[in-house]
């Protein structure tokens, strides 16, 4: 928790063109190391903070920082997964996962090696050559993860990825993705709707307003952070998930902190 800041939203407002407010006095610290899930209600303007954080979107006030970079341009360091895979029908999975690449000008052959690891830690290093139309939902969204994680991403910013998959697929996802984090020593921003995976994955747990968005809430994870099997059954986690739900309640009702 002691962890120095890797990108710091500074009261950050963000009004679209159409007068809508999405976010206003956002303030939050994304800390080096950090599972941080972003929680709540459909339209609080958690999916604008991602773009905000990826610059994607410059805010209207406020400003995103990132304390002691020397760059300017932090769009090399971030991975981006968003909800739906969105990957090219006509292409391979391995010419899917090497599209960034290619946009930083990464030839094919030179993107080999980048390609094959990224694949063999999303588990789908057999399916190569495969295309999308002959995966399942939840390989699709591997290999939207392995696209991403073949940049080596120092931020991966995740746009609630698993939201379409079964119970089932979903499950095993959010465990391959802690040790994902945990071999790549990645920070993580994961936007969800879900109380329960937002309890599983994170150390930190950012509560959002209904629009226009603010942080009202921090919580922590529960101790000890590393999951295992016996973890979702546990008092810790139903604890957990009973005091997120307390807190989101009453973000949906009178905005107080939890």
């Amino acid at each position: 928790m002691n962890a120095p800041p890797l990108v710091s939203l500074n009261h950050v407002a963000k009004v679209f063109a159409n007068g809508v407010t999405a976010l206003d006095r956002f303030a939050l610290d994304v800390r080096e190391g950090d599972f941080l899930s972003l929680l709540g209600p459909s339209g609080c303007g958690k999916s604008t903070v991602l773009r905000l954080i990826a610059g994607l979107a410059e805010p209207t006030s406020g400003a995103v920082l990132w304390p002691g970079a020397i760059d300017a341009d932090h769009r090399g360091e971030i991975g981006f997964v968003f909800q739906e895979p969105t990957l090219m029908p006509w292409a391979s999975v391995a010419d899917n996962v090497w599209l960034p690449l290619r946009l930083r000008g990464v030839s094919r052959h030179d993107a080999r090696d980048l390609i094959a690891e990224s694949l063999a830690l999303v588990g789908l290093e057999d399916f190569a050559k495969a295309y999308p139309r002959e995966l399942s939902g939840g390989m699709k969204m591997r290999v939207s993860i392995a696209r991403a994680l073949s940049v080596k991403p120092r931020l991966l910013l995740m746009d609630e990825p698993f939201a379409a998959l079964d119970e089932i697929a979903r499950f095993k996802l959010n465990d391959d993705l802690l040790r994902l984090q945990r071999e790549l020593r990645c920070t993580v921003v994961f936007v969800t709707h879900s109380v329960f995976e937002s309890a599983y994955l994170s150390n930190r747990i950012a509560i959002m307003s209904p629009r226009p968005g603010r942080v009202i809430a921090e919580i922590a994870g529960a101790v000890p952070y590393e999951r295992d099997g016996d973890f979702r059954t546990s008092v810790a986690y139903a604890e957990l998930c009973r005091h997120v739900s307390q807190v989101l309640t009453r973000s949906m009702t009178d905005g107080r902190l939890g």
